[in-house]
C-alpha cells in the first residue's frame, strides 16, 4: 500500500501582510493523531500561520497542502471538501450570542450536511457531552461562564467530526484550574476520537501538558527556530531566544520539572 501523506504539510510558507514579511522559510508536517502546537511570542504570526492552514489567508509564497494536495490551488469545490474535514475552535469561542448552545452547535450540521433534524438533535447532545455539557443545551452563551463557553465552542468545532482539529489560544483567558480541565479535555478528544490537533499557544503549561510536538516562531529571525517535543527543546535549546521562552516562570513546570528532566 502507498503510504499515507500527512493531514497537514507547510512547505516553503512565506506569511506577509503586502510588502511585511512576517514569516518565511517554514517547514513542517503534522503526523495523524498529533497535538501539534504553533508557539512564540507575541506577534510572531501563530495565529496568522494558523489562518493560513484553514483557508482563511493566502501565502504570500509556498504551500499549505492537506493530505498532500496544495489548498490554495485546488478548485473550489475541493476546498469546500477539505474545509469540512477541519473544526476551528477560535480564541474567544466565537458563539453566536442569540443562540442556545445547541442552536450553535447544529449551525455546521445544517450548513455542511443533509441530516433530517432529529439526527442533527442527537448529534448536537452528543457533543455537547462529550465535552461535559450535557443539559446545558437550551442555555444561551451569556448563561455560562467562560470556560463553558470555550467547551461549547469545542462541541461546535466537532460537530462534523473533523480529521483535524484546530484551536487558536484554547486557554486565553482562563484561570488555571479551568484551562487545565480543557487541556484534559483536548487529550481525551484526541486519544479516543483519533484526531488530529494543531494548537496555537504561549501557555506554558498547556504546552508542556498536551504537546507531542512544538514549532517555534522566532520574531527576530522572522523564521521557525526549531521544532520538537517541548521537553526536549527545554532541555537542548537550538536558540537562546527558545531557551528564554520555554523557561518562563510556570507553575505546572516548576512542580513537574524533577518529572521531566
Amino acid at each position: 500500500m502507498p503510504e499515507m501523506e500527512p493531514p497537514i504539510t507547510v512547505k516553503d510558507l512565506t506569511m506577509a501582510y503586502d510588502s511585511m514579511v512576517v514569516m518565511s522559510g517554514l517547514n513542517f508536517e503534522i503526523q495523524e493523531s498529533e497535538i501539534f502546537v504553533i508557539m512564540g511570542g507575541s506577534g510572531s504570526g501563530k495565529s496568522t500561520l494558523m489562518r493560513h492552514m484553514i483557508g482563511l489567508h493566502k501565502p504570500h509564497a509556498g504551500q499549505v497542502l492537506f493530505e498532500g494536495t496544495d489548498f490554495y490551488r485546488a478548485d473550489e469545490r475541493a476546498q469546500r471538501k477539505m474545509l469540512c474535514r477541519m473544526g476551528v475552535l477560535y480564541q474567544g469561542g466565537a458563539l453566536w450570542s442569540d443562540l442556545t448552545l445547541a442552536e450553535n452547535v447544529a449551525l455546521p450540521l445544517e450548513e455542511y450536511t443533509t441530516l433530517r433534524p432529529r439526527d442533527r438533535q442527537e448529534i448536537v447532545e452528543l457533543k455537547l457531552a462529550l465535552v461535559g455539557l450535557r443539559g446545558f443545551e437550551a442555555f444561551y452563551p451569556s448563561e455560562i461562564s467562560g470556560g463553558m463557553r470555550k467547551r461549547a465552542a469545542l462541541a461546535r468545532a466537532m460537530a462534523l467530526d473533523p480529521d483535524v482539529l484546530f484551536c487558536d489560544e484554547p486557554s486565553s483567558g482562563l484561570d488555571p484550574i479551568t484551562s487545565n480541565r480543557l487541556d484534559n479535555l483536548i487529550h481525551e478528544l484526541r486519544d479516543s476520537l483519533g484526531t488530529t490537533i494543531v494548537i496555537v499557544s504561549h501557555d506554558l503549561d498547556s504546552i508542556f501538558a498536551v504537546a507531542d510536538r512544538a514549532v517555534f516562531l522566532e520574531i527576530q529571525e522572522k523564521t521557525m527556530t526549531a521544532i520538537g517535543n517541548p521537553h526536549e527543546l527545554r532541555k537542548d535549546p537550538p536558540t537562546p531566544e527558545v531557551h528564554r521562552f520555554l523557561t518562563r516562570t510556570s507553575k505546572v513546570e516548576n512542580k513537574t520539572n524533577g518529572e521531566h528532566e
